[in-house]
């Protein structure tokens, strides 16, 4: 497990920075294809499987091109065993500032996420909502 950390490090980059760059395709090597983002925010539930994600993505501006600041923050790392982890972060796709519980499986020697629950508030209301860069998280 010595290396597992710094291996979830990794696999948050491809996240954050898929996310902020709207690449699907860099999104798929993190996300597992039977993904569901799942969330509560508003009093019903979302239950949305991950092509339904990734046309969002392509569908929407990318925050990179549109000179958004990044709000990526790692919170917690929680290892249960060599092939299972809990990854708690902070990501900000403006106007929304997410939390997201991301549970990673590692699966032929790639850690993918399988499910991820969300709730958002809206990021000029974020108390304490400062932009992080990917870097300055690990620090």
């Amino acid at each position: 497990m010595s290396t597992a950390y710094a291996e979830l490090a990794q696999a948050m980059d491809l996240y954050f920075d898929g996310f902020y760059t709207g690449d699907v395709d860099t999104l798929k090597k993190v996300f597992h294809p039977d993904c569901h983002l799942i969330s509560g925010t508003g009093g019903s539930l979302a239950n949305d499987p991950m092509e339904a994600v990734y046309a969002r993505v392509r569908g929407r501006a990318k925050p990179s091109e549109v000179g958004q600041r990044r709000y990526d923050h790692i919170l917690s790392i929680d290892l249960a065993g060599p092939e299972t982890a809990l990854v708690t972060c902070r990501i900000g796709l403006e106007p929304r500032l997410y939390t997201d519980y991301l549970n990673f499986v590692k699966l032929d020697g790639q850690w993918r996420i399988v499910s991820k629950v969300y709730t958002w508030v809206p990021v000029a209301e974020a108390a304490g909502a400062h932009p992080v860069t990917t870097a300055q998280a690990a620090e």
